[in-house]
């Protein structure tokens, strides 16, 4: 069994994991430039130590090789302190050749000499402290040594450092985690709204406000798309009740019409030739009932991929002859057979021959239905091969058309225009499927156009493939 998810808002979510990068970052940083820093300064203080104990040797005096100490060389060391550590006091030590103790500003005695230098006088055996040699020169000769003792803690070992330190890395921590936040806050609100505009679409709510002024380009186009979506699933379910409304309708009418007949029968309200008559209209009902829900259980079958169209080597040209003659048949004397315009050659498709002849004979209907009053009908069919291996066949009529307004819902089921409730019942099926009927064959069916002169259907079917 999968283990349920725990969620959390995507505020929580990457303002924790921001947060945490931007911890393991600054830590990183702080320790790179805490490191560099250190050895930088301890660098600069060592220069300056021997700098400084240079210049203590040239302020010695020498006389016959015999080494001198200023009376003030307290004053100048105590000057040249405020080099260290904003003023920390240095220890200088005047030996001579054989290493006998002449100066110190420390009290040291030349017992102690040993524990604050070791043999080479390069080290510092005080802890805290660092030795710089300096040799004083008399004549070319090395005469005594100063050794200059300077503090050599870590200059992040200081107290103020430290302190300035914490304070900079927790300004830097809450001033990056509230970039963070704030900006994760600004991505999140417009994606709640989103959310819950959704779940009042799922309640059947879909007069939603949501701003669409959004500065980021993809949340600006998630709020306009999330509104379109909302604006056509409001069509849609105007349309799906306006449709099942009309539905109802159109299947209660045959129901009503037929029991009325069949009850007037029964009760004797008609008799002999007109009771005949009247169960002929109540047969008549019950087919075209039978018929709309044999169209209903098609284009459901149709949809759930129930029904399997047939691929058979088809000579369209003869099949569209067929297909017209036989229409034709079973027409009023005033329509006449459909034109047809077909390529001198044999043309073959790959197709269901009962399926096409659904197609065109659902097509020649609505040609039929839309009939002008002021003109006789024609109907024109033209074939035409095309050179990416598919083949046209174009229906035009001169009926009365169909309005702008209509010509998008078209292949919408049980979509029925406004004119054509008038005039003749049904579904509304009849588009929809010839549509999933000619996908079903790899081919389309489309309105390539429609206005008050006439309306045309293109139905595309694909040739047969060589080899």
């Amino acid at each position: 069994m999968d283990r349920k998810l725990k969620q959390t808002s995507i505020l929580s979510y990457w303002t924790l994991r921001y947060f945490a990068i931007l911890i393991i970052v600054l830590l990183a940083l702080a320790a790179a430039v805490l490191w560099w820093t250190n050895r930088e300064t301890m660098d600069s203080r060592q220069q300056a130590a021997e700098l400084l104990a240079q210049e203590i040797t040239e302020y010695l005096d020498s006389t016959n090789g015999i080494i001198v100490i200023p009376p003030n060389m307290n004053t100048i060391i105590e000057k040249r302190s405020q080099f260290f550590k904003g003023g920390a006091r240095l220890c200088v030590i005047v030996t001579d050749q054989e290493g006998k103790l002449l100066y110190s500003n420390e009290p040291i005695t030349q017992e102690d000499l040993p524990k604050w230098l070791n043999d080479s006088l390069d080290q510092s055996r005080s802890p805290g402290l660092h030795a710089v040699p300096a040799p004083i020169i008399y004549g070319g000769d090395t005469i005594g040594q100063v050794t200059l003792l300077y503090p050599s803690e870590s200059l992040f070992q200081q107290p103020e450092v430290q302190l300035a330190l914490v304070l900079m890395f927790v300004s830097l921590t809450a001033l990056g985690w509230l970039m963070i936040y704030l900006l994760s806050r600004k991505l999140a609100r417009p994606i709640r709204n989103v959310a819950s505009a959704a779940r009042e679409i799922s309640q059947g709510h879909y007069d939603i406000e949501l701003n669409a002024n959004a500065k980021e380009r993809e949340l600006g186009e998630l709020i306009v798309s999330f509104k379109e979506m909302a604006g056509k699933l409001k069509q849609l379910e105007h349309s799906r009740a306006f449709m099942l409304a009309g539905l109802t309708h159109e299947l209660k009418t045959p129901v009503t019409s037929a029991k009325g007949l069949i009850h007037a029968v029964k009760e004797k309200v008609v008799q002999d030739e007109e009771a005949d008559e009247f169960l002929q209209i109540a047969l008549q009902e019950t087919g075209r009932l039978e018929r709309m829900i044999a169209d209903l259980l098609d284009y459901n079958a149709l949809a759930a991929g129930l029904i399997q169209s047939s691929s058979k080597h088809l000579d369209v040209a003869e099949l569209l002859s067929e297909i017209t003659y036989q229409w034709t048949l079973h027409q009023d004397e005033g329509i006449r057979e459909p034109e047809l315009s077909l390529p001198d050659h044999r043309v073959e498709v790959e197709g269901d021959p009962l399926r096409i002849q659904q197609i065109i004979v659902n097509l020649l209907n609505n040609s039929a239905q839309s009939k002008h009053p002021d003109r006789p009908l024609r109907i024109n069919i033209t074939l035409r091969e095309r050179n990416d291996g598919y083949v046209d066949i174009l229906v035009v009529d001169n009926g009365s058309g169909i309005p702008p307004s209509e010509q998008n819902l078209v292949f919408e089921r049980f979509f029925r225009g406004e004119n054509k409730k008038q005039r003749v019942r049904g579904l509304g099926l009849g588009l929809a499927f010839s549509r999933l009927l000619a996908q079903a064959q790899q081919g389309n069916l489309v309105l390539n156009k429609s206005s008050e002169e006439g309306t045309s259907f293109l139905l595309t079917l694909p040739l047969v493939t060589e080899g």
